[in-house]
């Protein structure tokens, strides 16, 4: 789907368009069922709240539970895949807000887009909400919706804008919680990280390890997996990686004779230099200075 009218083709829906760049769309007037192993991507940014009493939805690949009501946030050309083993529901329930790039590309809102990383989650990390949480994003749905149905003026992008805003803005307040509530399984994936790191510099691996790397081994996402991180510990995965690449160079330069290029090399690094850089930047001395001390 590349317009926001493509959107209402696909879902057969009878209502006007009421504004080309953004969509609320009520899943309860949606009478046409989708069938089963359909693929969906789109050129905008889509937030989708549904109920269903099975599932028959995957993102990532993988199912999303939508028992109790989750939400899932997707950025521009990430994928839904209806499965086809399971029953299609004729009913959907919930709602849908669909913007597009250019509704926000002037505006504040642009550039703090990259701070909601929950945009870019997969697999099954979506959104489950409590039915307070429910409500309060059901308001900001529901002022968009009612700013849709005035006439255009001067005012209603700038109003649409705050209101898409202020939604994205309780997303990220209640995935902050999620991770709090979900304590116990984070912390097994904060161990289950921090024993993939110490079991790869004592392996024949080739090359620093990524942040993709980390999250594919624990079967999340790579932001997912940053954000929960830097909730549990402080640090997000890059930081993790960097310092246990430190813990590793520092026993390499005091139990070895070996040049602090060989070092490098031998820790993934294709250039020293950048090694140098790092080493300096996160103990506060060069290499061969802490060396010496």
């Amino acid at each position: 789907m590349r317009t926001i009218p493509d959107l209402f083709q696909f879902f057969k829906l009878e209502q006007p368009v009421l504004h080309p760049l953004v969509a609320v769309v009520d899943f309860s007037r949606v009478r046409e069922e989708i069938i089963g192993d359909t693929r969906v991507s789109a050129d905008f940014y889509t937030l989708i709240f549904k109920n269903y009493n099975r599932n028959n939805i995957k993102y990532g690949r993988k199912l999303v539970d939508f028992t109790d009501g989750s939400l899932i946030c997707m950025s521009p050309q990430q994928v839904l895949e209806m499965d086809d083993d399971l029953e299609v529901v004729p009913q959907m329930m919930g709602w849908g807000v669909f913007f597009h790039p250019d509704l926000i590309r002037a505006t504040a809102l642009n550039e703090k887009m990259k701070n909601y990383t929950f945009l870019s989650y997969e697999v099954s990390e979506a959104l489950h909400l409590s039915e307070k949480e429910k409500q309060i994003l059901y308001d900001c749905v529901q002022k968009i919706d009612a700013e849709l149905h005035e006439n255009i003026d001067v005012h209603s992008q700038d109003i649409i804008v705050s209101g898409i805003e202020m939604l994205l803005n309780y997303c990220s307040r209640f995935y902050g919680r999620q991770f709090i509530t979900r304590k116990n399984s984070n912390n097994a994936v904060v161990a289950q990280v921090e024993k993939i790191l110490t079991g790869y510099f004592k392996g024949d691996n080739s090359g620093l390890p990524t942040v993709k790397y980390l999250a594919d081994k624990v079967n999340l996402s790579p932001n997912y997996l940053s954000d929960l991180l830097k909730k549990e510990t402080g640090k997000n995965a890059q930081d993790h990686i960097h310092y246990y690449v430190i813990e590793e160079a520092k026993n390499s330069l005091l139990s070895t004779n070996k040049s602090v290029g060989e070092i490098a090399y031998g820790l993934g690094f294709e250039y020293p230099q950048y090694f140098n850089k790092l080493f300096k930047q996160k103990t506060g001395k060069t290499p061969v200075e802490f060396r010496m001390n």
